[in-house]
């Protein structure tokens, strides 16, 4: 049974983001005073926004409720004003992984860890319940379409079932926090370099993730992963995985289908009949911003993809391939200073697998380009683009309306456009949709 949340106030300092939101829109679902405040407005934002909560742009001592809970996240630092006027005050203080915790505490939860895939993985779990008539609750980092309660696309949920479907996120380490029953671990590599020394302690955190789950998902090549429990239930998935069900999906790539396998594995740890729900992905619509189709413009199909690691810029592109555009134009806007030193090389060869590429700058997040990250910039993915380009044309834009203008030259029938990256590069995708339908 969920505990009465009615008398809790809650405050959550960057309520926009797609973790902390869905946890705001939960809590207030469950009868808590939930307030929240962030630097810009977003869907997330407004989301929490029309459900009734308190909500204020900009940071600010004035924000802070007397004797709310604050929860943050760790991009929340130490000199927001918020959080360092709740400490002088000594209002509990959480991190969002707590909370998280918390409210998986009165269910049987399904937990999706990985570097690449768990959003869709996590969505597809949540789609295939849902359809099953199974009520999940759910918590997941990107938008689902037609899984709210108002029918809308939603990235929580509190059902009356008897499971939670969870993201867990390894970036900061917080997925150690969950005391899942069923774990699902869809890839494991070197990704949040800010926080893994190397694979190696990336490896163990994710050993430890699964020490603590009775059953086990993961992929055939991590089947030997340190950690794993005697007497524990093991699935080792793969496209090859024999078993009774058949996978059909809309969403192109072979990455889906290593998705899906990974969701359909999870069900049946869980109990839920593994072919049941093979068809019920059969119309998973996708998560946004994974591989979405935004419309057309000038005769392109624009879709929108949030990957932001050379795996998944090349399985991205891998899938948009299947599709047989005349031509294939990628738009890359690299994500975080950190990721970029390190994989600059590795983002040239992926992007060489489209015809035409437009690289951003660095959309730094919570970095700046200082000390170890002095003179790094999108030019070096450029330049490794270049180099494996075979002679494919690379165009310089480094903000979004040069990209735009850039990428407004490239149009025509037939062909695809993606825009490629985990900052605002996704802006661009609608001002090309939208300046179609406005010439049309």
């Amino acid at each position: 049974m969920t505990a009465d949340w009615t008398g809790r106030k809650i405050h959550f300092i960057g309520v926009g983001g797609a973790g902390m939101s869905g946890l705001a829109l939960v809590c207030h679902r469950l009868g808590a005073e939930v307030s929240g405040s962030d630097r810009t407005e977003s869907s997330y934002f407004e989301r929490v926004q029309k459900a009734g909560a308190k909500t204020m742009v900009g940071h600010s001592e004035d924000n802070l409720p007397d004797f709310a809970e604050v929860v943050v996240s760790t991009a929340i630092g130490d000199d927001n004003p918020e959080l360092s006027l709740a400490r002088v005050r000594g209002q509990r203080v959480l991190h969002r992984s707590d909370l998280l915790a918390e409210l998986c505490a009165s269910k049987r939860t399904i937990a999706v860890a990985g570097t690449h895939g768990k959003t869709t993985t996590t969505g597809m779990l949540i789609w295939s319940m849902k359809k099953l008539g199974l009520d999940p609750a759910f918590f997941v980092g990107g938008e689902l379409p037609s899984v709210g309660e108002d029918g809308e696309a939603a990235n929580s949920g509190w059902g009356e079932g008897e499971w939670a479907i969870v993201e867990a996120d390894e970036s900061d380490g917080s997925f150690l926090v969950l005391d899942p029953e069923v774990a699902v671990v869809t890839n494991i590599e070197m990704d949040h370099h800010s926080r893994w020394n190397g694979l190696a302690e990336l490896r163990a955190a994710f050993a430890e993730f699964t020490g603590k789950a009775s059953a086990v998902a993961l992929p055939v090549e991590e089947k030997e992963l340190p950690g794993l429990l005697a007497g524990k239930d093991l699935v080792a998935f793969d496209l090859n995985r024999p078993g009774p069900e058949s996978v059909e999906l809309v969403v192109p790539g072979e990455h889906n289908l290593l998705d899906a396998r990974a969701a359909i594995a999870a069900l049946e740890l869980a109990g839920i009949d593994g072919t049941a729900g093979a068809a019920a992905l059969s119309d998973f619509p996708g998560v946004k911003r994974r591989l979405e189709f935004k419309g057309e413009a000038g005769g392109t199909r624009i879709y929108d993809d949030y990957a932001h690691h050379p795996t998944e810029v090349k399985a991205s592109l891998t899938a948009l391939r299947e599709l047989d555009p005349e031509r294939l134009i990628a738009v890359f806007q690299p994500h975080l200073y950190s990721r970029t030193k390190v994989f600059s090389q590795a983002f040239g060869a992926a992007l060489a697998v489209a015809d035409e590429v437009i690289v951003l700058d660095v959309y730094p997040a919570r970095e700046e380009p200082v000390g170890p990250f002095e003179g790094v910039s999108g030019l070096d993915v450029l330049r490794a683009t270049t180099d494996r380009s075979d002679g494919r044309t690379v165009f310089w834009a480094p903000d979004l309306e040069k990209a735009q203008a850039a990428a407004a030259t490239r149009l025509g029938a037939g062909r695809i456009l993606v825009t490629i990256g985990a900052g605002d590069i996704t802006r661009l995708s609608d001002r090309l949709v939208q300046a179609g339908k406005e010439q049309s």
